[in-house]
């Protein structure tokens, strides 16, 4: 047997820090805020606290049972980059059937929070984002076709739809502009980690961009999307869900995100690859922080 299927046995402090871990902590932070801003610009003063508490319980755990369950599919995968190869299972600090119990307790019990405490719509439209991203992206997608990023985007672009729906029991206009903010963001995001991570998806046999189409390919690629992402950006701005503060903060975060991808695509390297990344996420929490504040201004 290997270290993929065996569990060392640990204390129970560690052993819950594995779990933890499991969930991608950082990636699933991310999920809540932008679902939390959805709840925020879908009410009008501030959120009732029943969806407030009982939605972001929800849809953090049913984002971390995702998040576990893509760790179990792809732990053999996992082994073969530097990256993923210390999470606990690849390395052999968790067994795959614990993974795997603790990524079923988790998602009912967060879909069932959703469907008692929240709407029964906002626990159909979390599970169909689990299915999207834990299913159709990681079994389907993202080992058959360099566009998984682009697809399965759509999974990753809904907590602030979800957010949307916990509170208003429905889907808005406003709601899909928040979505195609978050779907258009992801494959500059992604890409241009898959840029200095590219040997590693090589080695692994994930056809992401930069392995089936090149470093230069991709590199014009993260520079459109980029472009495209800067035009969704001010639509909240145009549609009136936000106003001039808001604006001249997309406009700022969109300046700097468009200086990246192009001396990205001018001038690559590792490096700025990796500052292109980590821009990417600082860009969209400041992009929905911005939201939030310009929501709650006295004039607005």
């Amino acid at each position: 047997m290997t270290s993929i299927t065996l569990s060392v046995r640990r204390p129970a402090g560690e052993k819950l820090r594995e779990f933890y871990a499991l969930c991608k902590p950082r990636v699933v932070s991310l999920i809540v805020f932008t679902a939390v801003i959805g709840m925020v610009l879908a009410s009008p003063g501030m959120v009732p606290l029943q969806p407030l508490l009982a939605g972001t319980a929800g849809i953090a755990l049913v984002a971390g049972a995702a998040a576990a369950l893509n760790c179990l599919i792809e732990r053999r995968l996992d082994v073969l980059m530097a990256r993923t190869r210390h999470r606990p299972l690849p390395a052999g600090r968790l067994g795959a059937g614990e993974a795997l119990a603790f990524a079923v307790l988790l998602g009912a019990a967060g879909l069932a929070l959703l469907h008692f405490l929240v709407n029964p719509l906002t626990m159909v439209l979390t599970l169909a984002t689990f299915v999207g991203y834990a299913v159709v992206y990681t079994v389907f997608l993202k080992p058959a076709t360099p566009l998984n990023i682009v697809i399965g985007g759509a999974s990753g672009a809904m907590p602030p739809v979800l957010g949307w729906a916990a509170v208003t029991g429905g889907v808005s206009g406003e709601a899909l502009i928040l979505f195609l903010i978050v779907f258009a963001w992801t494959p500059p995001h992604f890409w241009s980690l898959a840029l200095y991570r590219s040997g590693e998806y090589a080695r692994a046999g994930i056809p992401m961009l930069p392995v089936t189409h090149g470093s230069e390919f991709t590199r014009l690629h993260i520079l459109l999307y980029t472009v495209i992402l800067a035009t969704v950006s001010v639509m909240p701005y145009g549609s009136g869900m936000s106003g001039p503060v808001y604006l001249a903060a997309a406009l700022s975060l969109d300046v700097g995100f468009l200086g990246y991808a192009l001396s990205l695509y001018v001038a690559y390297s590792d490096a700025l690859s990796r500052r292109t990344f980590r821009y990417s996420i600082t860009y969209l929490t400041l992009l929905f922080a911005a939201l939030l504040v310009d929501h709650y201004l006295p004039w607005r």
